[in-house]
């Protein structure tokens, strides 16, 4: 695992791939083949996933952190420490511009957010880093 420089972003992050990456695995991509998978966890140490499922028109497909996110609020979960997007890309995935804004919208600006593939990359953010200045619903 090609690591980052922070070992608590580690702690956090590493036990999300395992989730994430079987996440990925039930991803409905017929389109692309893309197969995405998110894990997150909260501040009680509970794990929602979810996986990106597409739609014949694109723009009704909904992304894999949204499908996390919005499985953790059906739960009750209010307070989310990190997430992670795990792909089979060469290249690290990180979130869309729609994922952050609703990152943004149920996490902390210090929360984290992390990228990882099949190849041990594993690159960290916090939600700030990810969108400086997002809006919130108090404006």
């Amino acid at each position: 695992m090609k690591r980052s420089k922070n070992t608590t972003n580690l702690n956090v992050c590493l036990p999300l791939i395992t989730q994430a990456k079987k996440a990925a695995s039930n991803a409905y991509a017929p389109c692309s083949n893309f197969h995405v998978g998110a894990a997150a966890i909260d501040n009680e140490n509970k794990t929602y996933t979810g996986c990106n499922v597409e739609n014949a028109s694109y723009g009704l497909t909904v992304c894999p952190e949204r499908n996390c996110i919005s499985f953790a609020v059906n739960q009750k979960s209010t307070i989310i420490k990190a997430l992670l997007v795990y792909t089979q890309q060469e290249k690290l995935t990180p979130p869309c511009g729609v994922c952050r804004q609703v990152i943004a919208e149920f996490f902390s600006q210090d929360a984290l957010i992390a990228s990882a593939n099949h190849l041990d990359q594993l690159k960290v953010w916090t939600v700030a880093e990810l969108l400086p200045d997002a809006l919130h619903h108090i404006y």
